[in-house]
């Protein structure tokens, strides 16, 4: 008997073509200066880097000579192949982000470097709550609409799961002004961020479900200069292939130095009670 596979969280033909169409990368662009910031101060000159990204011109000043790779379920890398992989903004609407992983560390040479960049769990909070209560209220029910993603927490432990050394998971917030809830989707879709869920409804949503939406988010996130707030959280991981020659953990309560060594005291032996 077969082992079943789960459906896929995403339609990725959809997605491609959303990505295709992309026009607004700012968010994209703050993404790149960061991990070129994370690559200045790593005592490391890398010779071999791919990038796994949807767009690539926004990274040919960077690392012009990088192999760009595009982001599908399986990634063109060949095993051992580069010392340094930047998995750019894409995790986050992959239906298998630990296979995704794991096909990068198997890409890389001992002791490279993976650096993934995504979207957080903070993401679009505002959004997606005041989308939830529009719809209940108009409908009276819920259709997937916002992607799910992952808390720091759980992304880190994905590293882990991929088999990749001294992992790292951190969270950069970004709040971009809109004029309103349209705007902002409007944006979402100029950022190739539209739904692509595989579930998402295939008819046009009731117009009265977003005027409500617009309504419930002004009404609780609205700024005194009448624009609303949308919050952006892009999580990093970093890990590393393992390596002999990287640092190993301690082992468990090696760590623990002794009293008299911290308070600079000779340790005596306590005499044993007489029975």
């Amino acid at each position: 008997m077969g082992v079943m596979q789960p459906p896929d969280l995403f339609h990725r033909p959809t997605l491609a073509r959303r990505r295709a169409r992309a026009t607004e990368t700012f968010l994209r662009k703050e993404v790149v200066g960061d991990v070129q910031e994370r690559l200045t101060v790593v005592n490391r000159r890398f010779t071999a880097p791919a990038i796994v990204t949807a767009m690539p011109a926004l990274w040919s000043d960077m690392l012009p000579a990088a192999r760009i790779v595009a982001d599908d379920d399986r990634l063109a890398l060949a095993p051992g192949a580069h010392d340094l992989i930047v998995h750019d903004m894409a995790l986050h609407a992959a239906n298998d982000p630990v296979g995704q992983l794991v096909q990068s560390r198997l890409a890389l040479q001992p002791d490279g470097l993976l650096i993934a960049t995504l979207f957080g769990g903070q993401t679009l909070h505002e959004l997606r709550a005041a989308l939830a209560q529009a719809e209940a209220e108009v409908t009276g029910g819920l259709s997937p609409r916002v992607a799910p993603m992952g808390e720091i927490r759980d992304l880190g432990a994905l590293l882990q799961r991929a088999g990749l050394a001294l992992p790292v998971a951190d969270a950069t917030p970004y709040t971009v002004s809109y004029t309103d809830a349209f705007a902002l989707m409007r944006d979402l879709r100029a950022m190739g961020e539209g739904n692509a869920l595989a579930a998402r409804l295939r008819h046009p949503t009731r117009r009265a479900v977003f005027a409500r939406a617009a309504e419930v988010y002004a009404r609780t996130w609205g700024q005194p200069d009448g624009r609303i707030p949308a919050t952006f959280e892009v999580v990093t991981l970093t890990g590393w292939a393992p390596s002999a020659d990287q640092p190993q953990p301690l082992r468990p309560g090696s760590a623990n130095p002794r009293r008299a060594d911290v308070v600079g005291t000779t340790e005596t032996p306590r005499a044993r009670p007489q029975h």
